[in-house]
C-alpha cells in the first residue's frame, strides 16, 4: 500500500473517476425520471474504486477519495439535468434533446456549483451542527476498505440481483412492476398501491426511517386525505364522457389538481431554508476570491482560477440562453438573456448554498434541490412575465426552465461535493486535488448526458409525452419534477396555475417547518424536514410505499442517526445502480425496435402467476437486508 501522504491524484485514480461519473451518471438519469429522487453516488463509487484499485499495486486511500469525488459529481450533475431539462421537452419546445445545448448548459452550471461550494467549504464544514451524515460514512467505508475487500461482493451482489428483477419486471414482463388499486367509497375515490421496484426499497434504506415516514406521510396527505375530499366535492373526472374508476380516477385527479399541493410546499420549504441560512451565506460571501488561502492540507483552489471560471460562465450563459430561445423563431435581443443570467448567478449561489447546508444537516441523497429549483422557477417566471412582453408565453416559459437549470445543478454539484470535501476532511486529502477531480466528473458527465436522456426517452418517453403513437403510457418514465417544472412555468404565462392548491401546500408547509422547529428545540431526534413531506406529496403513492418499507428495514439496524449497517449500504447501491443500468441497457433495444414489449415472454397461463411472483421476489429482497444485518453483527457505521 503507497505512502498515506501521497496526493492520490494519479493518473489511473483520474480514468477511473471520469468512468465511474459517467456509468453512474447515467443510472441516476434513469432513476430520477423513474421516481424523482436520486441517491449519492459516494458510496457506491468508493466501493468500485476499492475493489478495481485493490488489483493494483500501491494503491491508498486518497485514490480511492479521489475517484469517488469524481464519480459523485457526476452523479449530482445528472440529478440537476433530468429534474429541468425534460420540461423544455414536455414543453413541446425541444422535440429532442439538442447534444451542443444540453453539454454546454450542464457544464456552466456545474462549474459554477464547483466555484461556489470553495468558499462554502471552510463556512459549512466547521458549523457543529452540520454532521454530513453520507461524507462521515463513506469516509469510514474507505478506511474499512483497506481491511477487508468483502463489501465488493455485497455490492455487485446486489447489482446482478437488481438488474435481473429489472429485466423481469420491464423485459420478459413475467414479474408484475406494480400493485396498485383505487376503490369508491361513497362518492368520493381512495386509491393506494405499492411499486415492486427494488431500486425503491434501497433508496428507502439509504435515506433512513425518518426521511422515508415523511415521504410517506406526504403521500398519505395527498391519496389519504386530499384526494378523497376533492372527489367528494368536485366528482369523478371523466375521460370521452365516461366517468373514471378505481386507481384511475385517484390518479387523474392527483395528477390534475392535488400535486400542485407538493409545489407549494416546496417553494415555502426553498425560501424557508434560504432564511435559515441567512448567516453562514453571508460568511461565504466574506470569503469569495480568497480561494488559495489556507496551510499545507486545507488549500482550495486558487482564487484567479475561481474568478476566471466564474468570469467565463458569465460571459457564455448569455449569448447560450440567447442560442436556445431562438428556437422560438423570434429575436429577443440580450435584455431576457441577461436577465436571466442574473438570476442564474444571483440565486446559484445562494441556493447552492442551501444545498450544501442541507447535505450537512440531512445528507445529499435528501438535498432540496428540487424545491429550491421551484422556487427559481416560479420567481424567475414572475419576474420575466412583469419586464418583458407577457403574450410570448413560449419564451418566458423558456425562459425561467433554462434559468432553474443551471441553478439546479449548480445547486446539486455543491450540496454533493461538500459531503466529497467532508470525507477527503476525514481521511487527509487536499481540497483542491479533490476540487480539480469535481471539474473533471462534471466535464465528462455533461458530455454523457443528452445521449441518455434521448435513448431513454426514444424508449419509454417521459410523462405523458410519448415519442410515437402506440406507445403505452405506463410504461412512461414518469419525471415528476421536471413534470412539476413546467407546470409551474407555464401556469404562470397561461395564467392557470392553480393558486388556491398551491397556497394551501404553502400552509402546510409552514404547519410542518412549525414542527419542526418544535422538535428542534426538545432536541428531538426525529425530526420534520419540509422538503421530504413534499416530495411524498407529488409522488404516486405506489412509488412512497416501498421508500418506507425500505426506511423501515434500515430503522432496525443500530448506529448513530439510524445509519444502516455497512452490508445494508452497499446491497442497497448495488441494487439501485443495477436496476438503473439495466434500465438503460433495455433502452436501447426498446427504442431500435420501437416497443417495450419486444422481449416479453409468453407464458401462457402462467402469465397469472407474474403478480405473486413480483411479489415473491420483493419480499425476498426485503428479507436478504435483515440476513445481512444479522450477519454484520453490531458493525454499524458511526
Amino acid at each position: 500500500m503507497a505512502n498515506q501522504n501521497s496526493s492520490g491524484l494519479t493518473l489511473r485514480a483520474i480514468l477511473l473517476g471520469i468512468g465511474l461519473s459517467v456509468v453512474l451518471a447515467a443510472a441516476n438519469v434513469y432513476l430520477g425520471l423513474k421516481v424523482g429522487m436520486t441517491v449519492s453516488a459516494s458510496i457506491p463509487a468508493a466501493v468500485v474504486s476499492m475493489g478495481l484499485l485493490r488489483l493494483l499495486r500501491r494503491s491508498n486511500i486518497l485514490e480511492n477519495n479521489q475517484v469517488q469525488t469524481a464519480a459523485s459529481a457526476g452523479e449530482s450533475l445528472a440529478a440537476g439535468v433530468i429534474f429541468t431539462f425534460p420540461a423544455l421537452l414536455l414543453l413541446g419546445y425541444w422535440e429532442r434533446f439538442s447534444y451542443s445545448q444540453v453539454t454546454l448548459l450542464a457544464l456552466c452550471g456545474g462549474i459554477l456549483g464547483v466555484v461556489f461550494s470553495v468558499p462554502l467549504r471552510r463556512v459549512l464544514l466547521a458549523q457543529p451542527e452540520l454532521k454530513f451524515p453520507e461524507g462521515v460514512a463513506t469516509a469510514h467505508i474507505l478506511r474499512a476498505g483497506h481491511e477487508t475487500g468483502r463489501g465488493v461482493t455485497v455490492l455487485v451482489a446486489g447489482c446482478l440481483w437488481g438488474a435481473f428483477m429489472k429485466i423481469c419486471q420491464s423485459g420478459f414482463h413475467i414479474l408484475e412492476e406494480s400493485i396498485a388499486r383505487g376503490i369508491s367509497i361513497g362518492g368520493g375515490v381512495v386509491a393506494g398501491g405499492c411499486n415492486l421496484s427494488v431500486a425503491l426499497l434501497a433508496v428507502g434504506y439509504i435515506v433512513r426511517l425518518n426521511i422515508a415516514v415523511l415521504v410517506f406521510a406526504g403521500g398519505v396527505v395527498a391519496w389519504g386525505i386530499a384526494i378523497p375530499i376533492y372527489s367528494l366535492v368536485h366528482g369523478i373526472p371523466t375521460s370521452d364522457g365516461v366517468a373514471l374508476t378505481g386507481y384511475d380516477a385517484a390518479f387523474q385527479i392527483w395528477h390534475s389538481n392535488i400535486r400542485y399541493l407538493g409545489v407549494g410546499a416546496m417553494l415555502v420549504g426553498g425560501l424557508w431554508a434560504l432564511v435559515s441560512l441567512s448567516g453562514p451565506i453571508r460568511s461565504a460571501m466574506k470569503i469569495i476570491g480568497g480561494g488559495g488561502r489556507g496551510p499545507g492540507e486545507e488549500r482550495d483552489a486558487p482564487g484567479w482560477v475561481l474568478f476566471v471560471a466564474l468570469a467565463v460562465s458569465a460571459i457564455v450563459l448569455p449569448f447560450l440562453y440567447r442560442w436556445v430561445l431562438s428556437g422560438t423563431g423570434e429575436e429577443s435581443g440580450f435584455l431576457v438573456p441577461v436577465l436571466a443570467l442574473a438570476f442564474a448567478l444571483i440565486a446559484g449561489f445562494l441556493f447552492s448554498a442551501v444545498a450544501g447546508y442541507m447535505a450537512g444537516l440531512v445528507g445529499s441523497s435528501n438535498n432540496p434541490v428540487s424545491g429550491v429549483t421551484i422556487a427559481t422557477i416560479l420567481l424567475t417566471a414572475l419576474c420575466v412575465r412583469a419586464v418583458t412582453d407577457a403574450s410570448n408565453a413560449v419564451e418566458g416559459t423558456a425562459v425561467a426552465i433554462l434559468v432553474g437549470a443551471v441553478v439546479c445543478c449548480a445547486a446539486a454539484i455543491s450540496g454533493d461535493n461538500l459531503q466529497d470535501l467532508k470525507t477527503g476532511q476525514i481521511v487527509g486529502a487536499t481540497p483542491w486535488r479533490q476540487q480539480i477531480m469535481q471539474i473533471l466528473g462534471v466535464l465528462f458527465a455533461a458530455l454523457t448526458l443528452a445521449p441518455v436522456l434521448n435513448v431513454l426517452y426514444d424508449a419509454y418517453g417521459f410523462g405523458d409525452m410519448l415519442p410515437r403513437a402506440g406507445m403505452d403510457p405506463a410504461a412512461a418514465l414518469s419525471a415528476p419534477q421536471a413534470t412539476l417544472m413546467k407546470s409551474v412555468a407555464a401556469g404562470v404565462f397561461a395564467g392557470d396555475l392553480p393558486w388556491g392548491m398551491v397556497s394551501i401546500g404553502a400552509g402546510i408547509g409552514i404547519l410542518v417547518i412549525i414542527a419542526d422547529e418544535i422538535l428542534k428545540a426538545r432536541d428531538a431526534s426525529f425530526r420534520m424536514p419540509v422538503l421530504a413531506v413534499a416530495v411524498g406529496i407529488y409522488l404516486p403513492i405506489d412509488l412512497t410505499v416501498p421508500i418506507v418499507l425500505g426506511g423501515f428495514l434500515a430503522g432496525a439496524a443500530k448506529g448513530e442517526a439510524s445509519l444502516p449497517v455497512v452490508a445494508g449500504l452497499l446491497f442497497a447501491s448495488g441494487l439501485i445502480a443495477g436496476e438503473a443500468l439495466a434500465g438503460i441497457g433495455l433502452a436501447v433495444p426498446f427504442a431500435m425496435l420501437k416497443s417495450t414489449d419486444v422481449l416479453t415472454l409468453d407464458l401462457g397461463t402462467l402469465t397469472r402467476i407474474s403478480k405473486p411472483l413480483g411479489l415473491v421476489a420483493f419480499a425476498a429482497t426485503a428479507l436478504t437486508f435483515v440476513l445481512l444485518r444479522a450477519k454484520s453483527g453490531k458493525r454499524t457505521l458511526p
